[in-house]
């Protein structure tokens, strides 16, 4: 099970769906929160690249996720992913580890609903395994 979210926090539909499913089958959960890296090698150079979350709300939101999946006893990886393409780094990672659902769960409203829609546009037509959204509730 991978929930994924693009620098934005998590929609609680998203990590519930994500939480239960695990549950059921008895599987990690590998958490990813994907940001877009603009190309400033100053920034890579001065450490900024390296900065805990963008806002105190994905912060919040990533170790909420954390900490449900932990009180039910599921074993999570968090993987903090940053890439000039984040859609391409995201499907990049579901390739490798091979999840059997892709739960996709930024906020919509922070994402913006341009941005949301291309998103999973994208994914769906890449289609690496099941794909869940919350539009889909």
């Amino acid at each position: 099970m991978l929930l994924a979210t693009l620098g934005v926090p998590i929609e609680e539909p998203a990590l519930v769906f994500a939480v239960d499913a695990a549950v059921e089958d008895g599987r990690s959960l590998i958490l990813v929160n994907v940001t877009r890296l603009e190309p400033l090698s100053l920034s890579v150079r001065l450490g900024y690249d390296a900065l805990e979350e963008l806002t105190p709300e994905v912060s919040a939101s990533m170790r909420r996720s954390v900490d449900l999946a932990c009180s039910l006893g599921l074993s999570v990886e968090r993987l903090r992913v940053r890439s000039p393409r984040p859609i391409t780094a995201l499907l990049e990672i579901v390739a490798e580890r091979g999840p059997g659902v892709l739960v996709f769960g930024p906020d919509r409203e922070a994402l913006g609903n341009r941005a949301y829609r291309r998103s999973v546009r994208k994914i769906r037509e890449a289609d690496p395994c099941l794909l869940w959204t919350a539009d889909q509730v």
